[in-house]
């Protein structure tokens, strides 16, 4: 054999050689993880479908064939564990490992809620939910929490595990595309909406071994309920429209009483002066009301001047706590409920082409604001029928097509601060903190910004005026603009006419909230004198606009953040009650974030 044939020969079968090693060592390898991620998808599919048809037992099934399936994934990705070195790999391990975890937590999750099943709507074997009422169901759920704490621990141990595990994965590392499917967005999304809800349970924790308290396990709860009118808004969220008190024991629940507002401040036999903010901003308010309270944007801080005016009252309670409530929590209990009658009248989500608004809200403005020729008994108390209307609709209703999208869009409200609340024990105060259903603005060492608008006197603007807030970073210079528009035209607001005045020029009182140190260079659109002060641990740029109907109006701020603080991250903390606030922010001309704001956001700056 010559030389060149030998080369050849030896060229061949290295070739061969190489591509056996690749085909056993790699390609085989991963063709068969693609293969079992392919049965884990569509089995994590059935299981969703599963969970839908509210039968525990066929989802317990189901689960145990997705571990199962789960562990033929494992068994096929450790052949390729050998090239951890390379990132991909090392990451596809960090990935199987926190599905272990989040499949140990699922399985302890379904243990413990499976003796109590037939309570919160789940068949058991195919069999109906017991037969009681809904209150019974609630309160045996209710005196059966406690139980089932001893479970939360060893969840939230596993889901830590799964989040500490997920972490490790680098998003950027991977490529941006590959063909028309966007991967490193894909895996940056992934993460951080996995590592949201391992942190909100992980941190839920305190308040869910808190629930059977709360829900009156151990003594007789009595609660406040405020109702915030979003659509002339607050710093908190709205006007104090209307309060309710009820009490709850072992989850039986009962109305104590339902009010309009303006009887609370009747109920004050002298009121004070009103202080600087009203006197500057309000129209025509001399004195300090109850229903203008909510100044600060920190719910903790507002409800200790409600706190300090509600003590005057003839008719105060003592209370457990506050709940505070807007319409958006109307609407989307009318949405799942369906349509509802309170006092004769029949309440509806659908949009009233009247105010291109929900029935519902349109309804209650006509029922609330519009001047008619006799004495309207229980005006504003309204409100508090319709409320309870639906709470007793939603008690009666069938656990199993009802409770989980009430439940899940009731988490939903209170993440978005559509629904706040105050506890007076201390410890049930900071676990409703942490998990950022208590409306407090908070620390943060790095980059920080606050918006707050105060409605005081524009009529119920805030449903027509939209906003869009452009924030530019460069270097530590900020560059602010707001931008309020309100297309719809002027209101009737003749009240001789009977007019219902919704729409009117909106009076805004602005405040900005930035990190504590931060110099104003320049303050555009305030209508009156700009004040720069302290509160709550942050620097304030306060100002005054105006926003005629079918106009415009723009606020440019610009201002300097102290040298010594860290520009690697910026929370923006979102004002309760705002539905649709759009915001763009651009880092050094390129646009890192453009979206509606629905809670409180930290973006991470490179």
């Amino acid at each position: 054999m010559t030389k060149k044939k030998k080369v050849f020969t030896g060229l061949v079968i290295g070739v061969v050689l190489l591509s056996l090693v690749s085909y056993f060592l790699v390609i085989s390898p991963v063709m068969n993880i693609i293969k079992r991620t392919q049965l884990i998808i569509s089995s994590a599919q059935q299981i969703k479908a599963d969970f839908s048809k509210n039968d525990l037992s066929l989802l317990k099934h189901r689960l145990e064939k997705f571990f199962q399936e789960y562990q033929n994934l494992k068994e096929a990705a450790q052949s390729i564990y050998w090239a951890s070195f390379i990132p991909y790999v090392s990451d596809l391990k960090h990935g199987i490992e926190a599905g272990d975890y989040v499949i140990m937590a699922a399985t302890e999750a379904i243990n413990a809620v499976e003796p109590y099943a037939d309570l919160i709507g789940f068949k058991k074997g195919g069999a109906s939910f017991i037969k009681k009422s809904a209150e019974e169901r609630l309160q045996t759920a209710i005196l059966t929490l406690d139980k089932l704490t001893e479970k939360i621990d060893k969840i939230a141990i596993n889901i830590d595990k799964a989040r500490e595990k997920v972490n490790k994965i680098n998003n950027e590392k991977y490529p941006e595309k590959i063909f028309n499917f966007e991967i490193r967005k894909s895996i940056k999304n992934a993460r951080e909406t996995f590592d949201g809800l391992a942190s909100l349970f992980v941190d839920a924790q305190p308040l869910l071994k808190n629930l059977a308290e709360i829900f009156g396990s151990k003594e007789e709860k009595t609660y406040l309920v405020l109702y915030q009118n979003d659509k002339e808004r607050r710093a908190t969220g709205g006007f104090l429209t209307f309060y309710a008190v009820f009490k709850i024991k072992d989850g039986r629940i009962s109305i104590v009483k339902s009010d309009d507002i303006y009887a609370l401040d009747a109920s004050i036999s002298s009121h004070s002066k009103a202080p600087r903010e009203i006197a500057t901003y309000h129209k025509n308010v001399p004195f300090f009301y109850i229903r203008d309270s909510n100044l600060s944007p920190d719910f903790y801080q507002s409800v200790k001047i409600f706190e300090s005016l509600y003590q005057r009252s003839n008719q105060k309670i003592k209370y457990d706590g506050i709940i505070a409530i807007d319409s958006k929590v109307l609407v989307d209990m009318l949405t799942i409920f369906g349509d509802t009658y309170a006092e004769g009248i029949n309440f509806s989500s659908r949009i009233d082409r009247r105010c291109d608004c929900p029935q519902v809200l349109y309804t209650l403005f006509d029922i609330v604001g519009r001047p008619v020729g006799y004495i309207k008994e229980n005006r504003k108390g309204i409100l508090g029928s319709l409320m309870f209307a639906l709470v007793e609709k939603a008690l009666k209703s069938s656990p199993s097509q009802y409770w989980g999208p009430f439940i899940s869009n009731l988490i939903e409200n209170l993440q978005q601060k559509h629904i706040l609340v105050y506890f007076v024990d201390e410890e049930i105060q900071k676990a409703v903190e942490q998990v950022n259903f208590a409306g407090r603005i908070k620390d943060f060492d790095e980059d920080y910004l606050h918006i707050n608008n105060v409605n005081f006197a524009g009529a119920k603007s805030n449903l027509f005026v939209r906003e869009i807030i452009e924030l530019r970073l460069e270097g530590n210079k900020r560059n602010l603009i707001i931008t309020y528009r309100n297309p719809y035209p002027h209101s009737d607001c003749n009240l001789e006419r009977g007019g219902l005045c919704l729409n009117a020029t909106l009076r805004n009182w602005l405040r900005v909230y930035v990190p504590k140190g931060s110099k104003l260079i320049n303050f555009r659109g305030s209508l009156r004198k700009v004040n720069v002060y302290e509160d709550l641990g942050k620097t304030v740029f306060e100002g005054y606009l105006e926003v005629p109907t079918q106009g415009k109006a723009i606020v440019n701020v610009t201002y300097e953040l102290p040298s010594a603080i860290s520009q690697k991250a910026l929370m923006i903390q979102k004002q309760p009650g705002v539905i649709e606030q759009r915001w763009i922010i651009n880092l050094n001309g390129q646009k890192i974030f453009d979206d509606y704001l629905k809670t409180d956001q930290v973006l991470k700056i490179n």
